[in-house]
């Protein structure tokens, strides 16, 4: 696994992004921040969106047919939920120039290779995997902002088959776009990502989904602490974006949610047993291991 954070100069004349919301619009803005990119061009099924997007001046200009969007283009990143991204490749075939780099944003790398494998045919050699590890609770181009991947790891899957040159193109540009870049086998990015993002935000929808079914939850809302607010702040995010990840990551989660169960049996059975001194023990192992890792 390598990692790099030197910034490379990149260059695009035209920036091609498939899905203008939070992460494709806060990339056209750091690269505009970064004098990276000459001219953006935006695509989606919603053109007051995109119109809004014209408005910010996150794009110069739209089309809502995938081709036309990508005529031209010298870089094309697809920044569409999970399981839109198998009509935007089928989509963007006939229109991509024959330099054209591809790349995307999902959260799920099997799923997109998968599917970028079947629906690029010759082309998926300039097709590079890519993940930003950067967010927040809002969606929308609205919610965009430059600063979003400063300092932030973006995660590279490429694969045998993947042009090398092209992939280095991505990676420029994610680095120009303030981002730390690094390598990672499709299988393992699955596994880590279900872990430290999937389960987090499985568990803080279903908190908050369980807490709104009980009787009494109006008085629950009103005296909510800091504590739960920060805790489940991320079950604002997208619904849809996130049932794509989850069923497209659908083993690693379930792997990951499995040992999540077990391990909150045993603190329920503990508590159960009054045993305080497990208790105390999960406590204290969760706080040392944060404080280490986030301190």
């Amino acid at each position: 696994m390598a990692t790099t954070t030197t910034t490379a100069a990149f260059t695009s004349q035209r920036l091609t992004i498939i899905g203008v919301g939070l992460i494709g619009g806060s990339l056209a803005r750091a690269l505009r921040r970064a004098h990276c990119c000459d001219e953006v061009v935006g695509c989606g099924r919603d053109e007051a969106h995109l119109k809004k997007a014209v408005e910010l001046g996150v794009i110069d200009r739209y089309e809502m047919n995938v081709a036309a969007a990508v005529s031209g283009a010298d870089m094309v990143v697809v920044a569409v939920p999970l399981r839109a991204m198998a009509t935007v490749f089928s989509q963007m075939v006939s229109g991509l120039a024959a330099d054209t780099v591809i790349t995307d944003v999902g959260s799920a790398k099997a799923s997109v290779v998968k599917t970028a494998r079947a629906q690029l045919g010759d082309r998926f050699s300039d097709f590079v995997p890519g993940h930003p590890i950067a967010g927040t609770e809002q969606s929308g181009v609205e919610a965009s902002f430059a600063e979003l991947f400063d300092n932030r790891g973006v995660i590279l899957t490429p694969l045998i088959e993947t042009d090398a040159e092209k992939c280095a193109r991505v990676r420029t540009m994610w680095e120009c776009a303030g981002a730390s870049v690094t390598d990672m086998a499709v299988a393992h990015h699955d596994e880590v990502l279900a872990a430290t993002s999937h389960l987090p935000h499985l568990l803080a929808f279903s908190l908050v989904n369980t807490l709104a079914s009980l009787d009494e939850r109006k008085e629950i809302f009103d005296f909510a602490a800091g504590g739960f607010r920060d805790f489940t702040r991320i079950a604002s995010s997208d619904p849809v974006m996130w049932r794509d990840i989850c069923l497209e990551n659908r083993d690693a989660v379930l792997e990951v949610l499995q040992h999540f169960n077990s391990d909150l049996r045993q603190l329920e059975d503990a508590i159960r047993d009054d045993d305080g001194e497990a208790v105390v023990n999960v406590f204290a192992r969760a706080k040392a291991t944060r404080d280490r890792f986030c301190g």
